[in-house]
């Protein structure tokens, strides 16, 4: 157990050994299908854009692909959408809207982007249930910090939606990346609940920085820890000691179905960072695969 899962196959078992029904995944990516398609060719083209091979994994029809999810024993997942341009957004909040409405295991969903109807969209949303929000700060080459996001980031702040933030530099630095950029958003708006997705990676000290300041600021897990992050943007050597500090604001995100290995590589770097402080262990362990993810899936106020 405290080395995790040696396979996918396994997953689900390992799971109830620790006391869990099942895992809850708050970094899970469905889209339409022709916007899937055009990320996979992306990552097709890793090399060039990364300098490293970025074969995708669980590269299948939805239908297997949910139903590999409920294999691994994955009891809950936020069905993350993103855009990359403006008039984008809304149209991705309809379909994820949609998504989850025929999926009982995916929450409700949002995204949004700096345009002038972002508030109307993300007010519609919340009203619709949404129960996180997605916000891709390097594919979408935007400033969190333009005042036109304001209104919507006040709005999740009051509602209690967590928003998950790629802000970090990884895996390429963008125009507005930086764990610093998000932090001048959550100065602004100190209520907001933003999970920083791969915990800010490479900025690992400041996204924990980011912890101590504001109590409703978290961390995902998403590639961290693993091999293949590994060779790219180490973890700091006291990352364990470190997590020690903040047990519970951690939560399980994999970014499946576009990892370049299997479901089970990130679930073994988490059982590592467990075993690594006796401070953490199982309690850890299931506060970040269940507990928490759960929490902040199940915390907007008024739902």
């Amino acid at each position: 157990m405290r080395f995790g899962p040696a396979s996918d196959g396994v997953i689900a078992g390992w799971a109830r050994e620790l006391g869990l029904p099942g895992l809850v995944d708050i970094h899970v990516h469905f889209l339409p299908q022709r916007v899937m398609r055009k990320v996979w060719a992306y990552f097709d083209e890793a090399e060039r854009h990364y300098g490293v091979s970025w074969p995708v994994w669980y590269r299948h029809t939805e239908q297997r692909r949910l139903a590999m999810l409920r294999q691994f024993g994955v009891e809950r997942f936020a069905p993350l959408v993103y855009p990359h341009k403006p008039g984008m957004a809304r149209w991705l909040n309809e379909w994820v809207r949609q998504f989850a409405e025929e999926v009982p295991d995916a929450v409700p969903t949002a995204t949004l982007y700096p345009e002038p109807d972002v508030s109307g969209y993300v007010e519609e949303a919340v009203r619709a249930g949404a129960r996180c929000v997605k916000v891709h700060v390097q594919v979408g080459a935007f400033d969190p910090r333009d005042p036109v996001l304001d209104p919507a980031w006040g709005m999740l702040a009051d509602a209690g939606v967590p928003v998950v933030v790629h802000c970090g530099h990884g895996p390429l630095r963008g125009e507005y990346t930086g764990v610093d950029v998000f932090a001048e958003v959550l100065a602004k708006h100190p209520r907001l609940t933003a999970v920083l997705a791969h915990a800010g990676m490479p900025e690992f000290d400041r996204a924990l920085a980011l912890l101590e300041r504001y109590p409703r600021v978290y961390l995902d897990t998403t590639m961290v820890g693993t091999p293949f992050s590994e060779r790219l943007m180490k973890l700091p050597a006291d990352w364990a000691a470190r997590l020690a500090d903040v047990p519970h604001r951690v939560a399980l995100g994999t970014d499946f179905p576009n990892i370049p290995y299997p479901y089970a590589t990130q679930l073994r770097a988490i059982a590592q960072w467990a075993d690594a402080d006796e401070r953490l262990g199982e309690p850890f362990l299931r506060a970040v695969l269940y507990e928490t993810p759960k929490a902040l899936l199940n915390g907007a106020r008024g739902r």
